[in-house]
């Protein structure tokens, strides 16, 4: 005779949430290492930064106050094969920056016309009357012109969300100026000027909002956009002198501190009877702390807010000239600010770019930096940082940075003098003991980078890091 008894209970044993004794017991026998971390890296962000007292959790970046429109890129949709650009973002034009129609602008979106280009098509050739604007939406485009002596000589790599004959607009004369070859296949939308003149006969907000655009002092700008300082040089007798004043943003940028924490628990158990000749506290504290760390260096290299890869200013984004990292994608990385103090760049990225200084027939020089011996190009180390993303198509970024308040430069921001201060900016507060005997630490860091000025960083995008064949 069989009985039923019901469906069979599982019971599941309590997941683990501290240490066991039976790992303890590897600490407390035999000689021994310290536990030991594979996740452990160099670290040289953190190292490297200049790190800011921040009180108040937040820093705020105050600047000149600056006229520069239009330099963001413009960003697309895509609905299968057919791409439309974001009417709001045109106003990433300077003649479009401020005009806020919605229904004027997506009037101008519908007048793009999409189109396809292969790899090596000619879209714009010096000379040549300018009558429209390119939006790229995807691709790498080549511009080139005539040096001094004859020879062609390279210009600018433009890749998605630039553009090209933005003047060609409002400029009935306008020619391009240099010569615009796609180098791999992409799309593009083209804006003519007859179109765009249209809209404009049938929008007078528009017609005021360009007569005022046309009307700007350009004098009152320097070449990096900012309010120009009137003064005079070089007069003789009683000249009378431009009065001046350095005006500021009304709304600067802030930096609020980010939070990185975790929860630490050890059993009593393991801290009572396993804690020779080892404080199993502190060797559990001490890992706990350099994943801590592991994961504020991911956060200031890929935050959204703050994330130097994220804040790097548009201008200062350059793509390589033919893929890998050469001698000279480095150079133009390199003047494109004073004072370059490193480059950052993924392990992997580093090796390409040995790989392009073999291929070159060059050796460069090695610095002293904390004791180790690192790569330099023109003096400036070359760091690692395994936090800077590589693709799927084996293409990465190349960091180079100024440093210091003093310098105009990066920063890293922190707040040190907290409760139960472990290190400088990190915490470690004891939160009690649970029933089950488990002890509880709550492991905190605050920080956050800033950058003080837009030249301060500049990222080589794109870079191809695959072995040539």
């Amino acid at each position: 005779m069989t009985v039923d008894t019901g469906p069979e209970v599982q019971v599941e044993p309590p997941r683990q949430s501290s240490l066991s004794t039976a790992a303890a017991r590897n600490l407390a026998t035999t000689t021994k290492s310290t536990p030991q971390m594979q996740e452990i890296s160099s670290r040289w962000l953190l190292r490297m930064l200049p790190w800011v007292e921040t009180k108040g959790g937040a820093y705020r970046v105050n600047r000149r106050l600056s006229y520069t429109v239009g330099d963001g890129r413009i960003e697309f949709v895509q609905d299968g094969s057919r791409v439309r650009v974001i009417p709001q973002e045109l106003g990433e034009l300077a003649l479009l920056r401020g005009f806020d129609d919605v229904e004027v602008l997506t009037a101008i979106a519908d007048r793009c016309v999409q189109r396809d280009f292969r790899a090596g098509e000619v879209l714009a050739a010096l000379g040549t009357p300018a009558e429209q604007i390119h939006l790229i939406a995807h691709g790498r485009i080549n511009q080139t012109s005539v040096g001094k002596y004859g020879d062609e000589v390279a210009v600018s790599v433009l890749a998605d969300g630039d553009r090209l004959g933005e003047n060609a607009l409002l400029d009935a004369d306008a020619r391009w100026d240099y010569t615009a070859t796609a180098e791999t296949a992409g799309t593009l939308l083209t804006l003519s000027r007859a179109d765009f003149a249209s809209i404009v006969d049938s929008a007078p907000a528009l017609r005021a909002h360009l007569d005022e655009f046309s009307s700007l002092p350009q004098q009152r700008q320097n070449r990096h956009g900012e309010a120009e300082i009137a003064m005079s040089a070089g007069h003789v007798g009683e000249v009378a002198l431009p009065g001046a004043f350095v005006d500021y943003e009304l709304k600067p940028r802030e930096y609020e501190l980010s939070v990185a924490q975790t929860v630490l628990k050890v059993h009593t158990r393991v801290a009572d009877l396993y804690n020779g000749p080892m404080n199993q506290t502190e060797q559990q504290l001490k890992l706990t702390i350099e994943a801590l760390r592991e994961r504020q260096e991911h956060e200031l290299i890929n935050h959204p807010e703050f994330g130097l890869l994220h804040n790097a200013d548009f201008k200062q984004r350059i793509q390589t000239h033919s893929g890998p990292p050469t001698p000279d994608d480095l150079d133009e990385l390199l003047t494109r600010r004073r004072g370059t103090k490193l480059f950052l760049a993924h392990p992997r990225t580093i090796a390409a770019i040995g790989r392009e200084w073999n291929r070159a027939g060059l050796y460069p020089d090695t610095v002293l930096l904390d004791g180790h011996q690192v790569p330099s190009w023109r003096g400036v180390p070359i760091l690692p940082c395994n936090k800077i993303p590589i693709s799927k198509e084996n293409t990465s970024s190349i960091l180079a940075m100024r440093l210091g308040e003093d310098n105009q430069g990066v920063i890293g921001l922190r707040q040190t003098g907290l409760p139960e201060e472990y290190e400088p900016g990190l915490s470690v507060r004891f939160m009690g003991i649970s029933e089950q005997a488990i002890m509880s630490y709550l492991v905190t860091t605050y920080y956050s980078a800033a950058i003080l000025v837009p030249n301060a960083l500049g990222v080589l995008e794109n870079v191809q890091i695959a072995r040539r064949r």
